[in-house]
């Protein structure tokens, strides 16, 4: 292969990586998916070294390296999908390496999404079911639903106008929080704690959680550790601001 060529397959697996990681995949899954890119494209042995903020590859027995910075990151597992199957078609021999990298140029360029408000709406069914699971009263579902609704939203917009994660999350349960006690005491719910549960169960990092878990398992202890730190720093921000409320009302 010329060294046109190895540019290619760096920049194609740098890609790859980059997009995965964006989308908030698992560490060894963006580490395996670059190297049998590496491997289908003339056996050869990509060295990578991956965290949250950043991705380093190289050719073993050459001294190309590449780095990419990773600033944003988000949950969209299809794009992660996306990047599995066009890796697994090239492993197959059914696409070049020019039209893997373009493909998945199309892929990192895309920025559709769900629209916000099947966000909130989604977000607000999951908190009026995930009440009723918990043992929470069928009076409370419209209530759980509204509050689980408005909450979700201060969550978004925060994200928007304040680029702080963390504080996003504090803001919206200390609504949600404030929310479900008013509507218990002027009789529009049943059960506070059920509906607070539902409500704030959409802001739980469940995905960071389950990654962390399995980058440790894995043995990348050192994403694990931060993708544990995060989820924790965001549960703890939840739960401040829920006892934040309570410390006011009792």
């Amino acid at each position: 292969m010329s060294e046109k060529d190895l540019n290619l397959l760096l920049d194609t697996c740098l890609l790859a990586g980059k997009i995965m990681m964006e989308s908030n995949a698992e560490m060894y899954r963006v580490e395996d998916t670059m190297s049998r890119i590496a491997l289908a494209s003339g056996n050869y042995r990509l060295v990578s070294y991956v965290t949250q903020t950043g991705l380093f590859i190289g050719i073993d027995r050459t001294s190309t390296i590449r780095m990419e910075q990773i600033t944003n990151r988000s949950i969209n597992l299809e794009k992660v999908v996306n990047v599995n199957n066009l890796s697994r078609k090239y492993v197959a021999g059914n696409l070049t390496l020019k039209e893997l990298y373009s493909a998945l140029q199309v892929i990192e360029k895309d920025r559709s999404f769900f629209p916000m408000w099947l966000q909130i709406l989604s977000a607000a069914v999951i908190s009026g079911t995930i009440m009723v699971l918990f043992g929470g009263e069928v009076h409370d579902i419209p209530t759980t639903l509204v509050i689980g609704g408005i909450g979700y939203t201060i969550y978004l917009y925060g994200l928007k106008f304040f680029r702080i994660k963390f504080l996003s999350e504090f803001l919206s349960s200390l609504l949600i929080g404030l929310t479900a006690i008013l509507s218990v005491r002027v009789g529009l719910g049943i059960n506070q704690d059920l509906i607070i549960i539902g409500c704030v169960m959409p802001l739980v990092p469940g995905v960071q959680i389950t990654n962390a878990i399995r980058d440790l398992l894995a043995g990348h202890y050192v994403s694990g550790v931060s993708r544990a730190t995060e989820a924790t720093m965001t549960s703890a921000m939840i739960g401040f601001a829920i006892a934040f409320i309570f410390q006011l009302f009792y």
